[in-house]
């Protein structure tokens, strides 16, 4: 019957989205197909009704909207600029300086805003002009721009983890994936300045050798710090114990509308717009999580994770070599499916797996984000990428070539956080969490 679910599920699931079926709707009946295995029809129905709602009756899942809505008002805040501005001060210094300064950047606005589509779009429209004034190689500024937006998914605050941490009931706590998220999103974004600046070098772009003026970094820093202040707020009191993360996220908006009407860039007009893109995504993406909760509650049922970590364990009793297999498939299907949706569907299926081999949640969670956010910038589904190269006109043919180099500096961060769980587990350990 294992066997045979297994099948059903994701057999059914694919064939959906060979259809062009939606994915919530194509994870919705798989499940259901699923159940209706061992599930006399008459009590099918009022199951499925159940599990769906059920999925989503959690008052964490107020964090979700909140944190989208916060994020908008920051895209539309004017806050965008300010952070390149400093940016470009951190990274005068470094080869490829231009280059150094957008991701820089990218790193800081995506903490802030919790979307790599926002990031690359934000700081990626204001650098693509600056570049190809400047004689940049505009196919890597987009690979550049592409591949460091995604960092801000674990830079926090960022709702992935809130969302991984309710998807796990609570095993991680969201403090702790947090305090987790920032040395591998550091990572991730180094990785991308490390090829950036060697890239720089062996073709001869010039370095920023002009002095440091204290009036022009006192002006830059005080347009800066209050958007930087948000991250402050936000970790420090979720850590502190001050208020919990669905709190902080609502005082992450409040915070938000503050800069908005300080910096006087948010309009009545632009709010109510802002309202209702922050409600259309967020019902998108609650609908999703309650369709995927019952798909995850069928696995349950069917006792497939369990399966699956057999079929895992049978290949090789190795610690490292299972580990190394979950991230080839995880890569795999950030390949062919958005961040959101994957999350949803693997973590019931391989968090039993890893945690039976030792894993801690919290290392396990920052690895699954880590891996689905390069599959953000890579074809066929690569959202990133495709905005990307929307803003600074490339085609994503000519694009993949300098994507390469960055991707396999990336993996190579991957790896560490993967093997090894300091990189990981040290910050958090040292707050006691």
């Amino acid at each position: 019957m294992e066997a045979t679910s297994l099948l059903v599920l994701f057999s059914t699931f694919f064939l959906f989205l060979a259809m062009n079926t939606p994915i919530a709707v194509g994870l919705a009946l798989s499940g259901l197909f699923t159940l209706a295995l061992q599930i006399a029809p008459g009590d099918l129905l009022a199951v499925v009704g159940e599990k769906m709602f059920s999925g989503l009756d959690s008052f964490g899942f107020l964090a979700l909207p909140f944190f989208i809505l916060a994020g908008n008002i920051m895209n539309q805040g004017g806050i965008a600029r300010r952070l390149l501005d400093l940016a470009l001060l951190l990274g005068k210094r470094i080869p490829g300086n231009l280059w150094q300064s957008n991701i820089i950047a990218n790193m800081l606005f995506g903490s802030l805003s919790g979307s790599a589509i926002a990031a690359s779009t934000a700081i990626g429209g204001i650098v693509a002009p600056m570049a190809k004034e400047k004689g940049y190689d505009m196919a890597f500024t987009t690979a550049v721009n592409a591949s460091s937006a995604p960092t801000g998914m674990l830079i926090p605050p960022t709702g992935v983890f809130i969302m991984y941490s309710l998807i796990t009931g609570g095993s991680a706590s969201i403090a702790a994936l947090f305090l987790a998220g920032y040395l591998p999103g550091i990572m991730m974004g180094l990785a991308v300045m490390i090829v950036a600046g060697i890239w720089a070098r062996r073709h001869n772009y010039p370095v920023d050798k002009s002095p440091w003026l204290w009036r022009e970094i006192s002006q830059v820093l005080i347009r800066a710090l209050p958007s930087l202040s948000l991250v402050v707020v936000i970790i420090g009191g979720i850590i502190g114990g001050i208020f919990t993360a669905t709190e902080g996220a609502g005082v992450a908006v409040a915070w938000s509308l503050m800069l908005g009407l300080i910096y006087r860039t948010l309009s009545m007009k632009k709010l109510v717009k802002v309202l209702a893109e922050s409600a259309i995504t967020s019902a998108v993406i609650l609908f999703l999580i309650a369709c995927s909760g019952l798909m995850s509650w069928s696995m349950t049922f069917a006792n497939i994770p369990d399966t699956i970590g057999e079929l895992l364990i049978s290949v090789s009793d190795n610690k490292f070599v299972i580990l190394l297999l979950i991230t080839v498939t995880l890569l795999v299907v950030g390949v062919f499916m958005d961040m959101t949706p994957a999350m949803l569907i693997f973590t019931p299926i391989l968090f039993p797996v890893v945690t039976e081999l030792g894993m801690s949640p919290v290392q396990f969670g920052v690895v699954l984000t880590y891996n689905l956010a390069i599959g953000i910038v890579t074809p066929p589904v690569g959202t990133v990428l495709f905005v990307s190269c929307s803003i600074t006109g490339e085609k994503v043919t000519r694009v993949i070539r300098p994507l390469l180099p960055i991707f396999a500096m990336q993996l190579v961060g991957l790896l560490l956080i993967t093997w090894f769980p300091f990189f990981t587990l040290w910050l958090p350990g040292l707050f006691g969490l």
